[in-house]
């Protein structure tokens, strides 16, 4: 069975765009302003924490994906999600909030409605969600003192490096930029910034960064935005009835009480998920030298499957597990990808700047491996399973 590499480079960002969510599409619209007074990293997040709230924020973005070499992306495809593009962007005042990527394939579509998250890939009709915390993200709430937010930067800092508030400007405001750097278990990831607007607080700017590479390999960024109250007609869901839906449950399988390295209750956990699902849950308790963190059951075309998490941090790797025709987290019939054997089992990779994806079927089951890991990294673990 052959998997195709546009589609799995667009499944691969998909995940990505539904982890970061839409928290950059706010910003705020003025003549170019000057890059505003230097200060310390806490007192530059504390005032962005204390100002005022917008009733809501519109504008344009523009999102750059650079997960893979330019010459392993068939020209005109013309993908948002594969190639990069611009688009628009809508930020409720009662938390919803739609992002749109516009493309010759189709606009693409990242949503926050309550507590969903989803993204939707117009070239596989297919639309993958999580469940979030509800909440409303113009709604700051009191907010905390230097000291307190000094104390969290502290320990964001036990793990992470943290650069300065570095002045700047960004879609034309005043604007602070942090760089964020894991001092391990960060994968192939090399750091990520974030740039807000001075005045008002809100997130203009986010950038990944593999290893070793000076330009971003993803980046989503205001590039013209008004401030003011948002129509519900732009902020409602836009996918297609018959969209193919990978449901990720919003808790997962793993109990209270779990231990670092061997959760007590993860055993329990997996006999659950197995109850639900009709095929043998592969899920050991180590693999690649990783320990089993976690189990959920994923939806996917209607059907039950298994989500099963190895490790902690940005280098963890994701198992997912579904009947062969429900299709995992890709289709379609195209050359492209690497082949290689996993115990005599035809298996087909995708390594990017990022990570690697991994898939093969075996007995009826797809099964997909994901990780920000080397590609060795990512057949080891498939072996194991």
């Amino acid at each position: 069975m052959t998997r195709s590499l546009p589609r799995l480079i667009i499944h691969a960002t998909a995940v990505v765009l539904v982890l970061a969510g839409a928290a950059v599409a706010i910003a705020s619209r003025s003549e170019a302003e000057a890059p505003p007074p230097a200060k310390p990293l806490a007192e530059a997040v504390q005032d962005a924490l204390a100002a005022p709230a917008p009733a809501g924020v519109s504008g344009r973005i523009e999102f750059t994906n650079h997960l893979v070499d330019s010459a392993a992306v068939p020209s005109g495809d013309g993908n948002a999600l594969l190639s990069g593009a611009e688009g628009r962007f809508w930020v409720a005042r009662d938390g919803r909030a739609r992002l749109e990527l516009q493309s010759p394939a189709g606009d693409a579509q990242v949503l926050l409605d309550g507590d969903r998250l989803s993204v939707y890939d117009p070239a596989s009709n297919t639309v993958y969600a999580i469940a979030v915390p509800d909440g409303d993200p113009l709604d700051r709430g009191a907010a905390p003192g230097v000291a307190a937010v000094q104390r969290s930067l502290g320990r964001l800092a036990r793990g992470f490096a943290l650069s300065d508030a570095r002045p700047g400007t960004v879609a034309g405001q005043s604007a602070y930029t942090v760089r964020i750097a894991p001092q391990h278990d960060g994968g192939l990831l090399g750091a990520a910034e974030l740039a807000w607007d001075a005045a008002n607080g809100v997130p203009l700017r986010a950038a990944v960064y593999a290893q070793g590479e000076r330009e971003p390999v993803l980046e989503l960024k205001a590039t013209d935005v008004d401030f003011g109250a948002v129509a519900d007609a732009d902020v409602a869901v836009r996918h297609p009835d018959d969209a193919r839906v990978v449901q990720i449950d919003d808790v997962p399988a793993a109990q209270p009480g779990a231990t670092d390295r061997a959760p007590l209750g993860e055993r329990a956990a997996a006999a659950k998920v197995q109850d639900a699902i009709a095929f043998p849950l592969a899920a050991p308790a180590e693999v690649a030298g990783l320990p089993r963190r976690s189990v959920r059951t994923v939806r996917i075309d209607g059907e039950t499957g298994a989500l099963v998490t190895y490790g902690k941090g940005l280098g963890a790797l994701m198992v997912l597990q579904a009947p062969a025709g429900a299709g995992g987290l890709a289709g379609g019939d195209a050359p492209g990808l690497q082949e290689l054997s996993i115990d005599g089992v035809t298996a087909h990779e995708l390594a990017t700047a990022l990570g690697t994806v991994v898939q093969f079927e075996r007995d009826g089951v797809d099964y997909t491996i994901v990780g920000s890991v080397p590609p060795a990294a990512a057949e080891a673990a498939a072996r194991a399973l």
